[in-house]
């Protein structure tokens, strides 16, 4: 089967693409500009943009299923050509799809829910990627300058993400799910950074920060305010969902989820100087 990836170079994209390989699939992978993108051997690489669907005709030519992304890649706003997309897949034989959650209603998967292929909505919670954002502070200082340090988190392996989009794409039994994706532990941002100090090798400071602080510090990084506002929220009072472990990736790939432990150790040259 072949299975068309957008959003292929994005975190999880690529994640998903390997382990379409690793399953044996044909994998296609959309991207704007394909002479900037670099895939595992095998991967055929073709040029394309949710925004313009009616050009995305010959990359769905022969596919069985795709993987679809709700917010446009360089804009972060939402795609509004979902109707069209789905409409297109549909006329093109596909017959599975997912779509990873946004974190919010969308136009797109919206327009996936209501169609006749066999759906399934990706819902992940916080990436550990995102624990990336404090390398520079950490390789510079030594710290992590961050507010709401006994928050909690059951925040997901992004290979975990991957493969589980790859199970759904090449299996049957998981049409119309919704499927909450986490890691296999709740952690605290005190357990983050012991992990990360433990994987390279070197104390690490959780330096807290009050909410004023915290703004203060995320506009200097030219974070959005509506953003700023959203990560306040989150983080000072956490949902449920963000802190509760599901058994999906057990459940889907039929292995336990990677711990926060691995993901800091494999990534530990991103936190030494």
């Amino acid at each position: 089967m072949t299975v068309l990836v957008t959003g292929a170079t994005g975190t999880v994209g690529r994640q998903t693409v390997e382990h379409l390989l690793s399953k044996g699939a044909r994998v296609r992978a959309l991207t704007r500009d394909p002479r900037r993108a670099t895939f595992p051997d095998g991967v055929e690489v073709v040029q394309g943009d949710l925004g313009a669907p009616d050009a995305l005709v010959p990359a769905l030519d022969g596919v069985s299923a795709v993987h679809l992304i709700t917010f446009d890649g360089e804009l972060f706003a939402p795609l509004e050509t979902g109707p069209r997309l789905v409409e297109l897949a549909e006329k093109s034989g596909v017959r599975r799809i997912t779509v990873l959650h946004g974190g919010g209603p969308t136009p797109l998967e919206d327009a996936v829910r209501a169609s006749r292929l066999d759906w399934t909505v990706l819902m992940p919670v916080e990436f550990m990627s995102n624990a990336l954002e404090w390398a520079d502070g950490i390789r510079d200082a030594d710290e992590v300058r961050e507010p709401f340090t006994d928050r909690l988190s059951a925040m997901v392996h992004e290979s975990d993400i991957g493969a589980v989009a790859a199970a759904v794409l090449t299996e049957d039994g998981h049409g119309g799910q919704e499927y909450v994706i986490t890691g296999p532990e709740v952690l605290t941002l005190w357990d983050k950074v012991d992990a990360i100090a433990a994987a390279r090798g070197r104390a690490v400071r959780l330096v807290e920060l009050s909410e004023r602080e915290a703004r203060e510090q995320w506009a200097q990084r030219g974070v959005p305010a509506d953003t700023i506002d959203f990560l306040i929220m989150v983080y000072g009072n956490t949902p449920p969902l963000g802190r509760t472990v599901s058994d999906t990736v057990a459940r889907v790939t039929g292995r336990p989820g990677l711990t926060f432990a691995e993901w800091a150790t494999a990534h530990a040259a991103a936190f030494r100087a």
